[in-house]
């Protein structure tokens, strides 16, 4: 395996990709702008790295005879479901991204099949460790081990996504079986951010009680976010891919592996 950070190779960069990629090699693409607020205003930035950069890569996969999986966001949807039609989203309902950020992404992914449409593209949501870094649930982890309260908004739900199990299906997916071009792969369930924090406060041994609900307009951003985006997996598990474990199972596992 070999990872490269945008400083070795800028996928921006028409050019670039051909001193890595050979025939018979499996591409991963993971690169992307993820700031997702920074996006609204950085609007040329987001469409270098979101748009034109996955598309250089699917190029150059081409070109060279290589497999290419490319990751992609539940953001591309609007959330917009009236009351009881909400349901976790097939990979082929009509989509609409409210963001800049969701925009571009789904642009990507059409660069990608338009010159490689053998690709995978695979959409994911709410990806995290656990550990030290600045994912959700890190970020929680943290404020676990402090006092008082912490206010968590209650009004986006998603499908929080442990990146070991998402590795796991990206494998599965690089071995060769399944031909479904466009897939999801998240941890099987919906939670809202608060659902999730109350989650994390509980598997480290704090008091649940101090997460408490509150309205996104609490959290002002400059960036819209969907109010519901979760993913369904079903259409993915008739391609063959593996289902990902329930999220409440998955997020007790990854703090379990990061203590």
């Amino acid at each position: 395996m070999l990872a490269l950070p945008s400083a070795e190779w800028d996928i921006t960069d028409p050019t670039a990709a051909e001193r890595f990629i050979q025939s018979g090699d499996v591409v991963v693409n993971c690169a992307a702008y993820t700031n997702v607020d920074a996006a609204e205003e950085d609007q040329k930035r987001a469409h270098a790295v979101n748009t034109l950069g996955p598309g250089n890569v699917a190029h150059a996969c081409a070109r060279a005879g290589a497999q290419l999986i490319h990751i992609s966001t539940d953001y591309v949807f609007s959330g917009s479901f009236e009351g009881a039609q909400r349901h976790p989203y097939e990979i082929d309902e009509e989509t609409g991204p409210l963001s800049v950020y969701g925009r571009t992404k789904l642009a990507g992914e059409l660069e990608v099949l338009a010159a490689m449409p053998d690709a995978h593209i695979v959409r994911t949501a709410w990806v995290y460790e656990g550990a030290d870094g600045n994912d959700f649930a890190a970020v929680m982890r943290r404020l676990a081990a402090g006092d008082g309260p912490v206010d968590v908004v209650a009004d986006q739900v998603g499908s929080p996504t442990y990146v070991g199990d998402l590795v796991g299906a990206l494998l599965e997916i690089a071995d060769g079986a399944i031909r479904e071009p466009l897939l999801h792969a998240a941890n099987d369930g919906e939670a809202s951010r608060f659902d999730q924090a109350k989650a994390v406060f509980e598997a480290v041994g704090a008091d649940p009680d101090r997460v408490r609900p509150v309205g996104s307009d609490r959290h002002r951003r400059p960036a819209p976010r969907p109010r519901y985006s979760a993913l369904s997996s079903r259409r993915s598990a008739e391609a063959g891919l593996t289902p990902l474990r329930p999220w409440r199972n998955a997020l007790t596992a990854a703090l379990a592996a990061h203590p």
